[in-house]
């Protein structure tokens, strides 16, 4: 899979789980048939036994469990939900997990999405970062190191913080998601005006540190940080393509889409009954992803990354390269838009009435394609078209009923 996904120019990124095993669901085996028994700590698949795990000197609480994030020493040294917490300040559980990481990097993959990582201590990830090979010169420019995101989940106020971490990867901003879900659903008076210095002036890490979403696999279905009314899905189509559309035009942040299926939610007292429902199946077997004409999947996928409001933001995204956020502009409310220098240009209407409004865009003269209401086929626009004067200016109209209640140009988008 990987040789292939990287000849097509396809990069794979590993989400590791080297913080803990199983929790005591009883001995058996592994799907590839090595025996385990999490009572004893043992596990012969990599081996494990229980001389490689936390022990009750380093984790002192009561249960064995984490019983406060207030905590540092219990967050990192403890069991984390009842799962055997390894002893990563042993170089025997390290050699083993850089083992693990090693071989991935041989067969191609690029980089690593490295679970739980608020659970163990910085400097134990950096012992194991630092004995990871370069990428694959089959693949990748000589001296190329993985691609590290760590998934932190810092919403403030505990005693583990993101920063700890910014100096060995990019760290998860779950902030990020949160923060935006609150403007966009307009949750306690939030406004869309309030997100011209979106990033690091809210709380969040450094921009170029920080890996930003609108939800993950995780908080979709109400677990980790955030929540049901507040975390923006799939389920809320049109928010959660304003907000993609927003993240991907924002110049804060390394964006990650998701791709998800469907499962029928029921939501009761806040939580979602159904949480544990795994992707379309037949009798235990994976639906295979089916394509629609225009690119958007059946058979209960959802890939929301093929949606083509998502897609031509993707490409926005690359057109507008680094260049910085300028033009803001803002109603007082939830009316704003904004440009990235010369290279783009994006505006979103979350008001209950039309924004009609000539706007400075700072892209050259012409005529441009909206990317949100169609694409750039040849010399002609499937959707909407903008025209930009001699000024950079351009009348803009969006209605508040359209399903997309948005307009985005940029440079590649000109016909």
């Amino acid at each position: 899979m990987v040789t292939r996904c990287n000849n097509a120019g396809v990069r794979i990124y590993v989400d590791v789980v080297i913080n803990h095993m199983t929790g005591d669901i009883g001995a058996g085996h592994g799907t590839a048939g090595s025996y385990f028994d999490p009572g004893a700590q043992k596990y012969d698949g990599v081996p494990y036994s229980y001389l490689d795990f936390n022990s009750k000197e380093k984790c002192q609480t009561r249960s064995g469990n984490i019983e406060s994030y207030h905590d540092a020493n219990q967050v990192r040294n403890c069991k984390l939900e009842g799962l055997n917490d390894l002893d990563l300040s042993k170089g025997y559980v390290r050699g083993k997990i850089t083992d693990y990481m090693n071989k991935l990097i041989d067969i191609g993959v690029a980089g690593f999405r490295v679970d739980a990582s608020k659970h163990m201590w910085p400097g134990d990830l950096q012992a194991i970062f630092g004995s990871l090979k370069d990428l694959n010169p089959k693949w990748f420019r000589s001296n190329t190191r993985p691609f590290i995101v760590m998934e932190v989940i810092d919403m403030g106020g505990e005693a583990v913080s993101a920063k700890e971490y910014t100096h060995l990867g990019r760290v998860t901003e779950f902030r990020y998601g949160f923060k935006l879900g609150n403007v966009v659903r307009k949750n306690g008076g939030e406004k869309m005006q309030y997100l011209k210095n979106f990033g690091q002036p809210w709380g969040f890490v450094e921009g170029n540190n920080a890996l930003v979403f609108i939800d993950n696999h995780d908080n979709q279905r109400g677990h980790g940080a955030g929540g049901f009314g507040v975390i923006l899905t799939h389920f809320d189509s049109r928010m959660y393509k304003m907000a993609t559309a927003f993240m991907l035009a924002w110049s804060y942040g390394f964006p990650r889409l998701m791709s998800s299926y469907s499962w029928p939610r029921q939501i009761e007292g806040g939580k979602d009954k159904n949480d544990w429902i795994g992707p379309p199946s037949d009798n235990f077997n994976t639906k295979p992803v089916i394509r629609n004409p225009d690119l958007t999947c059946g058979n209960g996928w959802v890939c929301e990354h093929r949606w083509r409001q998502m897609y031509n933001m993707v490409r926005f995204r690359n057109a507008a390269g680094l260049s910085k956020m300028t033009n803001w502009w803002d109603n007082g409310g939830n009316q704003i838009a904004f440009s990235r220098e010369n290279k783009g240009f994006i505006a979103i209407n979350n008001e209950d009435y039309t924004l009609d409004k000539q706007l400075q865009t700072g892209l050259p003269s012409g005529t441009y394609c909206d990317v949100i209401s169609g694409n750039k086929e040849g010399d002609r626009c499937s959707g909407r078209t903008v025209k930009v004067d001699s000024y950079g200016n351009a009348k803009i109209h969006i209605d508040n009923k359209w399903e997309d209640p948005m307009i985005a140009i940029h440079i590649e988008a000109k016909l």
